[in-house]
Order: structure tokens, then sequence, then C-alpha cells
């Protein structure tokens, strides 16, 4: 059988599962046990491609699945094979990657498989998991019937010994079997809220994997540029938001699992915020794309989008501002002096902070919202009935080429911007100062979103023409990073010599540098200007 499996996974908080539990077996359950055999390559290439090949024991019947990453958070290709009911006592039977031959996931099987020159399938890890499962209507507009699932259990990788490779699982998993997305949204909403509990990336054979490599940390997730469906002249403006919104996602949502779960790697961290900042340019400028979408109201994302950003942001800036500062203020001749020593922050708090600012349930909220989106089916158009031709009919998205007017009109005022602001750079005030930069950013942000709709070839990547663009705004990016470094570190040395003298120091030796900086930033920001503009309809490469 072959589906596109459309599904949340959340961790659930070791002493929220009793609530967890009591709240699932308010309706009819059952109870099974679960026993999988992960198999893979040696060098892992299955893994490496997002495959996963697993044969499971679901109660006494043997079924083989394969799994795939799908277009977005959501989504999941998945192709399972009954394989009938055990013996009593018998063997598992072998596994055999031809059973999903002929479905778009077993043909991925395929291909992996025939470039790693037909290695041998190893069983690589196993799970034994003790699953609670019960169907839950959804009523109102949003109306589905959603599988929710608890696991509890371990995973075990086969490196050594496997009682030194295990780690626990307590899960909770709903996946749509039929109806509306949003109806499963909602309930997602609704039981992440209830309970605590967080969206998360890593798989069961993820897990293992790491079990396996002894990973604990892995790295942060950077940004790509968004996937839009082949054909894009057949797009629309809410298949365009749903693949830009997707693409930040693919960014923040690895990174935010990692820093929920409770890692502080800093990298991960810096790359969630960056997501962050994309994911707000995504929902403020592409807004006009579909007027029907609730989701691009303001006051229902920002919030807690702004709060996350900040609260991960405040040490983490601070902190990356005095490694640059002191080496500089040192080779000055300035003294010796942490300016964060005995303030009213605690640093190593806010650090450990950063996982309940992931599990905070309004940001929670956001990303279920926003995962649910992008897998949205396009809104169907209802017309008026004849006796209510007064009531207009349910908006629907821009076409390709209003989407694409809208973009270059957004694109060429903020270009317009940042051109403005850098003749004026100098004069402006520090709050100004500080906006001009967001708006660098925002521009930046969209163009990058943007740009493989305005390509003639009908690539899915940047052209030539927007990379010498972008080209053109890394300067004026790389100057305003440096200023606002030294604003920050002014403010923050400034702060501080209410504690110590020897800041004032730094504050000298940073408004000395004020000024000459700011002619700098100007400078750069001018040469955005003469750059060449890809989205006009008149732009041809050179």
């Amino acid at each position: 059988m072959a589906a596109m499996e459309i599904e949340f996974k959340f961790q659930i908080p070791p002493d929220r599962l009793k609530a967890v539990e009591t709240a699932l077996r308010r309706g009819t359950v059952v109870r099974t046990r679960l026993q999988a055999r992960y198999f893979d390559t040696a060098d892992q290439a299955l893994a490496a491609e997002g495959i996963v090949l697993r044969l499971r024991k679901e109660g006494r019947r043997w079924v083989q699945t394969v799994k795939a990453t799908g277009d977005n958070a959501l989504h999941r290709l998945e192709h399972n094979v009954d394989l009938g009911t055990a013996a009593t006592g018998g063997a598992s039977p072998a596994i055999d990657p031809q059973r999903h031959q002929g479905t778009p996931v077993g043909d991925r099987l395929a291909k992996v498989l025939a470039a790693s020159g037909a290695a041998p399938l190893v069983e690589r890890q196993s799970t034994d998991i003790v699953r609670l499962t019960r169907d839950v209507r959804v009523t109102g507009p949003g109306g589905a019937v959603v599988e929710m699932a608890l696991d509890v259990g371990k995973v075990v990788a086969y490196a050594g010994t496997p009682e030194q490779c295990e780690s626990p699982v307590c899960e909770l998993e709903l996946e749509l079997k039929r109806g509306d997305v949003q109806g499963l949204v909602s309930l997602a909403r609704r039981w992440s809220q209830q309970h605590g509990l967080w969206f998360s990336t890593v798989s069961k054979a993820e897990r293992g994997a790491r079990l396996l490599a002894k990973v604990e940390v892995v790295p942060a997730v950077k940004a790509e540029t968004p996937r839009f469906p082949e054909g894009k002249d057949k797009l629309d403006g809410r298949a365009i938001q749903q693949a830009i919104v997707a693409s930040c996602l693919a960014q923040m949502l690895p990174n935010a699992s990692e820093i929920a779960a409770g890692s502080t790697d800093e990298e991960q961290i810096h790359q969630l915020r960056i997501g962050i900042r994309r994911l707000r340019t995504a929902l403020r400028e592409l807004a006009g794309l579909d007027a029907g979408s609730a989701l691009f109201d303001a006051a229902g994302w920002e919030p807690p989008l702004v709060e996350a950003f900040r609260a991960l942001g405040d040490l983490r800036d601070r902190e990356q501002v005095v490694k640059l500062a002191q080496p500089q203020l040192r080779e000055a001749g300035g003294p010796e002096f942490d300016p964060l020593a005995g303030g009213g922050d605690d640093a190593a708090a806010d650090v450990r902070s950063s996982g309940d600012v992931m599990r905070a349930p309004a940001f929670q909220s956001v990303l279920v919202s926003l995962i649910g989106f992008t897998a949205a089916a396009p809104p169907v158009e209802i017309a008026p009935k004849a006796e209510d031709a007064a009531t207009p009919p349910t908006p629907t998205p821009v076409s390709i080429n209003d989407a694409r007017r809208l973009l270059r009109k957004r694109l060429q005022h903020l270009h317009k911007q940042a051109v403005r602001d850098g003749k004026r750079f100098e004069s402006l005030d520090t709050e100004s100062q500080h906006r001009v930069r967001k708006r660098l950013k925002r521009l930046r942000y969209l163009a990058e979103f943007v740009a493989p709709l305005f390509d003639a070839e009908g690539k899915s990547t940047p052209s030539s023409a927007a990379e010498r663009y972008l080209k053109h705004l890394r300067p004026a990016q790389d100057a305003l990073g440096e200023f606002n470094d030294e604003a920050v570190a002014l403010a923050l040395y400034r702060e501080a010599t209410a504690r110590d003298g020897r800041a004032w120091f730094a504050v000298g030796w940073f408004s000395a540098r004020h000024a000459v900086h700011a002619k700098v930033c100007r400078k750069a920001l001018g040469g955005i200007e003469e750059a060449p503009r890809f989205w006009k309809k008149t732009a041809r490469p050179r």
C-alpha cells in the first residue's frame, strides 16, 4: 500500500506522560507491541538520503515499510507491504527491497541502492515500543479523522553491546487518516498546548543512527532556496507562499527541535534566529499574494516569533560582541575587563533557558499553524447563490503574473528605501540606523526567496542576474553588521561603567569610531543604487 503520510510528532516531557496517557484513554484505545528492525548499507547510504527501510512486527503480523522525506515538514512518502502472521517461535522474514518496486518511494530506494553498488543490507538498529492508538474525529470546518499514537519504549543501536546504545522513546504522533489537514492542525495545537509538548523532527531511525555514530550534537541546518513545484507559470500566490514558508521551516524546525530537546549549541541557535528572520520577512512581504489567507495576520504570528527571536538573541549577541571587542580594545591599550561580569544577567541560566523558549506554548502554536499551512490543499472558490448575489465569492490567490507584479513592487520599494537610507545614513538617529539594517535584510531575504520566479530559463535556483544583485548587497550587509556590533558594544560598555570605571576606555574608543563607521556604511549602501535589478522585465544577463 502506497501513501503520502501527513503527521505531527511531538516529544512528551517525562513528567507529562501520565497525563497524556490518561487523556488518550478517555476514548477507545488499542494497545500494540511494535518490534522493528531497521536496515541500511554499511556506509548508511539510505540514511544519507532520508530513507528508512524496516521490518516491523505489529502484534503477530510482520509489515515491511519504506519511508522517505516528502515535500515539507509534514509529508512523508511511505509504502507498506503486509507479510502476514508470524509463526509461533519462527524467525522474522528476510528484508527484500523488491517488495516496494513500482512505487515512488520504492523507485527512490532502488536508485540509492543501485548507486551504492548493490551493497548488502545489514540490520543497524531496532525498536521495542508499546503503542496506544485512538482515532479522534475532529468536528467543525476543519473536520478530520486523526489517529493518535502514544509510543513508549526504546531504540537500540547495534554498535558493540546493545545495552550501551539505548535511547528512550516517549512521543505522541498524530496522523491524518482522512479529511482536512486543518483538522489535524487544530487537534495538534490543542494537545501540544494542554500537555507542554514540542514538535520534533527526529525520527526513531535517526535516533538510532545518532547512537551508532555516538553523535550528541548534530550540525545546525542552514537556509536553502525555496523549492517551487515544476511548471512555475502554473503557480499561484498561495503556492508561492507555501513553498517559501516551507523553505523557512526547513531551516527552523530541525534547529528548534534540537534546542527544545536540550541542546545549547550556539550555531543551532544562530541558524534558528536567521530562520525566524526569514520567516518574518516571508509572512510580511508575501501577504498580498493571497488575500484570503488568515495566516498572514501579523497580530497572530508576530508576537511569539519576536519574543523567541529576542530571548534567544540577547545573550548570544552580547557574548559575541564581547568576543569581537576585547581583542580590539586590548590592541588599543585598553584595560583587561569583562563587561558581562557582575551584571544582572545570569549567562548560564539564559543559555539553559533556550529550551524553555522553544517549548513555550505560543511559539509551538505558531509552528504547528505554519506547518499546517504548507500542507493545506488549495482553497475552493464558492460562488454566491443567485438569491444572495451581494455575497462576494471566496477570495482566491493571485495568478503567477499578478504575483510577479506584486513582488516586483515590493522589491522595488525595499530597494529604493535602501538607496534613500544610504544617502542620509550619517544623519539618522541610532534607532533609525538599526532599522536600515533590518530593511536591508528584508530586501536580501525577499530577493533570495523569489529569484527563481523571475528566471527566464525556469531554473529552481537563483539566476546569474539575481546572484549579481545579491552580490551588490553584501558590502552594505557587512558594513552594517560591523556597525551594529559596535553600537551594541558601546551600549554594553556604557552600561558597565556603573559597575567598573575601566569600562570608560571602551566607551570613548567606540564613540570615536562611530562617525567613521557611519561614513563607511553610507558609502557601502551607495553601491546598491547601481545594482542590476533582476526583477525588471528588461533585465538580461550581461
